[in-house]
C-alpha cells in the first residue's frame, strides 16, 4: 500500500537507517503486547526517535502496518524457498509456521479485521505462501507413495500450517495440555514423510 499524495509514496519509499529502526521497533510491539500497542508514540519511544520522524517516513499508521507487514513476509518467504531446498522440507516448513514469525502474522490476521489495507496484503501472501508450501507437500507425499485423492496436498499443507499456529498461540498463553503428544505424532509423520523414497516401512 501507498499513500494516496505523490509526496507520501516517496516518504513511504524511502530507504534509510531510521526507517528500518521503525518497522523493527513496530514488530517488536506487535509480538511482545499485540498490534493495539503499535501506535506511532510508542513506536517512537522504542525506535529512539521524535515522534514526528513516524509520520515523516509513514504518513498514516496504514502505511507503517503494511510496510512491517511486507518485511516480515519477504523474510518468511525466503525461507520458506530455502526450507524447501533442505532434505527435510516438511520438518523445515514445520518449524516455519512455530516461529516468531507465525505469531506476528497472527497479529496481522487480528489487525485486518479493522484495516483493510493490511487484509488484501495478508490475502496476496497466502496465495503465494500457501502455493509453495502446498508444493512442498505435494512432492513429498507423491515421492512416498501417497494417494493425493485421499490425501490432497492442500487439505494436507493446510492442516500443519493450523496445527503449528494453534501450538504457538497456546504456548504463549502458558497452555501445554497435549502438546508433547502432538508434537511426538507429528514428528513421527514429519519422518515417514521427509525421508527419501523406498526407504518407509509399513503401510502408508
Amino acid at each position: 500500500m501507498s499513500s494516496s499524495s505523490p509526496r507520501g509514496r516517496s516518504r513511504v519509499g524511502r530507504d534509510s537507517a531510521t526507517r528500518r529502526q521503525l518497522i523493527k521497533a513496530t514488530a517488536e510491539l506487535m509480538l511482545e503486547e499485540g498490534y493495539a500497542a503499535a501506535t506511532s508514540r510508542r513506536v517512537a519511544a522504542r525506535a529512539g526517535v521524535k515522534p514526528a520522524l513516524v509520520h515523516y517516513y509513514f504518513p498514516s499508521m496504514d502505511d507503517l502496518f503494511v510496510a512491517v507487514f511486507r518485511a516480515g513476509a519477504e523474510a518468511t518467504l525466503a525461507r520458506q524457498r530455502e526450507a524447501m531446498q533442505n532434505t527435510g522440507p516438511l520438518h523445515a516448513l514445520w518449524q516455519l509456521n512455530s516461529t516468531e514469525g507465525a505469531q506476528l502474522m497472527m497479529e496481522f490476521m487480528a489487525l485486518a479485521n479493522h484495516r483493510k489495507a493490511i487484509r488484501s496484503e495478508i490475502i496476496a501472501y497466502s496465495e503465494q505462501y500457501g502455493a509453495l508450501e502446498e508444493a512442498a507437500v505435494a512432492t513429498a507425499l507423491r515421492a512416498s507413495g501417497v494417494d493425493l485423492d485421499q490425501f490432497p496436498p492442500v487439505v494436507m499443507s493446510l492442516i500443519l500450517t493450523s496445527l503449528a499456529r494453534m501450538l504457538l498461540i497456546e504456548r504463549n498463553l502458558g497452555i501445554e495440555r497435549g502438546h508433547a503428544a502432538v508434537q511426538r505424532f507429528v514428528d513421527r509423520y514429519l519422518d515417514r514423510y521427509d525421508a527419501p523414497p523406498g526407504s518407509h516401512v509399513g503401510d502408508h
